[in-house]
């Protein structure tokens, strides 16, 4: 499934799973919210996975500005990052949030999902399939990364949260 190139319905898988995502966390109770997973994985709570969803969108709002807004074409994740090397910074990112709290993580993706689908919500159907070639490496439309940042990311969410709670229940 790509994420579709319409503001309107292109939008509705996004917003279907970061509600999801938000209801489960919801149903849990504030210590089971902060119980550590059960197993193993670089993230190794919600706080974890949250701040993760949050820097991504980050990374496509900081991409977004540089090569839409500004014209300043740059590769999507951020010197020295590549593909090969992006569990990497997925680490970093998690080790640089070790002090940040789950509401203040909650809060944050909260934030930065409204700030996204603003974003998305105002381009047009041409704007979200336009191939961009940036820097030479990057043949992506905007919906690509859309996609990888909101609906794909929040469904990796979802199992890993489900995952947790079905540990938390047995």
């Amino acid at each position: 499934m790509t994420f579709q190139a319409n503001n309107q319905t292109g939008l509705f898988p996004a917003e279907t799973s970061f509600s999801k995502l938000s209801a489960m966390i919801d149903q849990l109770t504030p210590e089971q919210e902060q119980q550590p997973f059960a197993f193993e994985g670089r993230d190794r709570n919600i706080r974890d996975v949250l701040v993760h969803l949050h820097e991504w969108h980050r990374l496509f709002l900081n991409w977004f500005e540089d090569t839409h807004v500004h014209q300043r074409p740059t590769d999507f994740l951020p010197i020295p990052y590549t593909p090969k090397t992006r569990a990497d910074m997925n680490t970093q990112i998690r080790n640089r949030h070790q002090q940040t709290t789950l509401n203040e993580a909650k809060a944050m993706v909260h934030e930065s999902h409204t700030t996204i689908m603003a974003v998305a919500s105002e381009l047009s159907h041409q704007a979200l399939i336009n191939r961009r070639y940036d820097n030479g490496a990057e043949n992506q439309s905007i919906s690509h990364y859309l996609k990888i940042v909101t609906t794909t990311h929040y469904e990796w969410a979802i199992q890993k949260i489900a995952r947790h709670r079905r540990h938390l229940l047995n």
